[in-house]
């Protein structure tokens, strides 16, 4: 039995018929029609080869890592550095032929992978940026640096692309503030404190790992807060544009895109997670908010005033 605080996502498969149905099944080709704000239940590389070229704006990929890991039965087992250059250029092959002519790309990495990927996105693209960001969960080493640190590629198909920095400031509070004849400079007193909006950078330290007490929690043991594909979206992806994910997991990249007006594809092969996606989506569709985001800004970890502003 669950705490009664715990909202955490973990539906399993034999409850979850109802959600699964609205999944889409791809065996043949696939008109944009037919395949937007879906969630298609299948392998990527089964299922992309059959979706229409040129459809996407955005493509977000969080591929598995490096790494072995159990994703509720479906394994992914480590490689040799070689043989994951491979996959990853395998199903980098077949996703970039979706995207558009002035489409971008990120691509999450742990620091392992990113050596792999970084050099395969360069010979198909225009690399624009490392993002690092900060997990502020990890299990600890005696031997070695404890792991709170992960990679986002960005890269573009052109020189012609999409970025609205504007919709992704940041709201720091202000330490040591700084006055011009009197008066704030770049920087607002408020009752809650003093805030200044600041340009969006390649190193974002306010992303919670989702929890159990968050709506958007799952069982999945690699999920990616709503926070975080919230700014890649809004950054790179326009009103009504199209973001596609081949690797969706429990949903984060598509629940996103409806919250903030995008249109989605996203793709996963565990039916288990195809459920959890539906249900986050028809969550979504009941509550738009994304927490850590509200008046137009991303807000600090944590911070007390945008929490009172959520409710």
């Amino acid at each position: 039995m669950k705490a009664p605080k715990n909202k955490t996502i973990d539906l399993p498969l034999d409850e979850g018929g109802a959600y699964l149905a609205r999944c889409l099944r791809a065996d043949t080709p696939c008109a944009l029609g037919d395949a937007l704000d879906r969630t298609i239940c299948g392998d990527c590389f089964d299922v992309l080869p059959l979706l229409p070229r040129s459809c996407a704006d955005l493509l977000i990929a969080d591929p598995p890592y490096n790494l072995r890991k159990d994703y509720h039965g479906v394994r992914f087992d480590r490689m040799r550095d070689e043989d994951y250059a491979a996959y990853t250029a395998r199903w980098l092959d077949l996703a970039l032929p979706l995207l558009k002519p002035d489409g971008s790309v990120y691509v999450c990495c742990d620091w392992r992978s990113s050596l792999v990927i970084g050099p395969l996105l360069s010979e198909r693209l225009t690399l624009r940026n490392r993002i690092t960001w900060q997990r502020e969960k990890g299990r600890g080493a005696s031997r070695n640096w404890k792991n709170a640190l992960e990679d986002i590629w960005f890269a573009t198909a052109s020189d012609s692309y999409w970025f609205d920095a504007g919709a992704v400031r940041q709201r720091r509070r202000v330490l040591a503030p700084y006055r011009q004849d009197g008066q704030p400079k770049d920087w607002e007193e408020t009752a809650d404190g003093r805030f200044r909006d600041t340009a969006p950078s390649n190193f974002w330290d306010d992303l919670s790992v989702p929890y159990w007490s968050m709506p958007e929690n799952t069982a999945h043991p690699t999920q990616k807060p709503e926070k975080l594909m919230a700014k890649l979206i809004l950054a790179s992806c326009p009103p009504g544009g199209v973001v596609l994910d081949p690797f969706l997991g429990s949903g984060s990249s598509a629940v996103a895109a409806k919250k903030l007006g995008r249109h989605f594809i996203g793709i996963e092969q565990n039916p288990r997670y195809c459920v959890w996606c539906e249900k986050r989506l028809e969550m979504a569709a009941r509550d738009g908010n994304i927490q850590g985001y509200a008046d137009g800004v991303f807000w600090e970890r944590n911070t007390y005033a945008m929490q009172k502003r959520k409710k």
